[in-house]
């Protein structure tokens, strides 16, 4: 009997115990969740706008738990991710159009599917620098560009030369003085449809004065000297051209100085020739000087070895006067110089004395 009582005790115990372990209110009927499902599904897609072809898609919607969002483009694992609520997918596309599919899916396991036009538009590149240096190495900078082609301007039906961001072509080389002035074109590429194109142009000699962009002469000195292109003073015998430069003298050692984008290569020829006009008699005997500056080739000689002085030999005519710098014994053949300086009478200070000049040219 007493036995009896005790296995009635524990059997009664064991019932309050399992009565309690379940909460008022809370039963284990989950028939609900077949009738739980998604609603106002949608995305959200943030197209950078750098041209990087960065997308990243955003799912939305009510009791969505997770969402597969297909791209529409690329393979293997990178065509397609797993996104939990409030968070995004990215990824890099091309230029183009696309259609998304991004499936939700609910507490339930009960799956929505939705597809979403996507157009990944580049901007075209902007801000586009050139710069160019020594034996004409050519480098671009750009905002939102991809890439480069660059066209030297020097040869008929040219094909482009690629030039990837941040690096630099090689030198190049043009032609024999002559068939300047050259254009540099440089396309700047956006990854997509959209380019950008500019036009660099180049000086090298021959200079004269009939383009309205030619300012290469670029006065120095204290007092500074002065340059400028204007009417020909004396458009008759040697020299009819209708613009011409007029340099006017500063100090003793002020001058223009002119920086070429393409070298001057004595390969060419050793000799410049300038027309000059001098309005004074009293300049007459006095010497123009040209001083060859910044090779661009390791061990030519120094700047100062390439200076000549030629003395002005009239007044009120246009005459030729030439700089041989073949005279210089320390000039290589193929010594290249990056600008040139033109000084007057520069060991006396000067009372603003003012020359003409026009047609720069070298040859042999």
């Amino acid at each position: 009997m007493k036995n009896i009582k005790l296995i009635f005790s524990f059997v009664l115990l064991l019932a309050v115990t399992i009565s309690c372990s379940i909460p008022d209110g809370i039963d284990q009927d989950t028939s609900f969740l077949s009738s739980a499902a998604s609603a106002n599904v949608s995305k959200v897609f943030n197209i950078c706008t750098d041209n990087s072809g960065i997308v990243r898609i955003s799912p939305t919607g009510e009791g969505v738990t997770s969402s597969k969002v297909i791209f529409g483009h690329g393979i293997g694992k990178d065509a397609s991710a797993i996104v939990n609520p409030g968070s995004s997918a990215s990824h890099t596309y091309p230029e183009g159009s696309y259609t998304v599919t991004i499936i939700y899916t609910d507490i339930a396991g009960n799956q929505t599917t939705s597809t979403y036009p996507l157009v990944v538009t580049f901007r075209a590149p902007e801000n586009v620098v050139i710069k160019t240096s020594g034996e004409m190495k050519v480098s671009v900078s750009a905002l939102y560009a991809k890439s480069f082609i660059v066209y030297y301007g020097d040869v008929a039906n040219e094909v482009g030369t690629p030039l990837d961001l941040g690096k630099t072509l090689p030198a190049h080389t043009y032609p024999a003085p002559g068939s300047s002035p050259f254009v540099l074109k440089v396309v700047a590429l956006s990854g997509g449809a959209a380019t950008t194109t500019v036009n660099k142009t180049l000086y090298d000699l021959p200079i004269d004065f009939e383009t309205p962009d030619v300012d290469i002469f670029a006065p120095f000195g204290s007092p500074i000297s002065l340059f400028a292109t204007v009417n020909n003073p004396n458009a008759t015998g040697l020299n009819t051209s209708a613009k011409v430069g007029m340099f006017t003298k500063g100090g003793t050692t002020s001058g223009t100085l002119s920086a070429f984008n393409i070298p001057i290569n004595f390969a060419y020829g050793k000799k410049i020739k300038v027309m000059v006009y001098n309005p004074t008699p009293a300049n007459i005997g006095k010497n123009i000087t040209l001083l060859l500056q910044a090779p661009v080739v390791a061990g030519q000689p120094a700047a100062g070895v390439a200076i000549k002085k030629v003395p002005i030999t009239t007044s009120g005519a246009w005459e030729e006067i030439v700089f041989d710098y073949g005279t210089i014994s320390a000039i290589p053949a193929g010594a290249k110089f990056g600008q040139l300086v033109m000084r007057f009478n520069d060991t006396q200070a000067g009372a603003q004395e003012v020359f003409y000049v026009d047609n720069f040219v070298q040859n042999n």
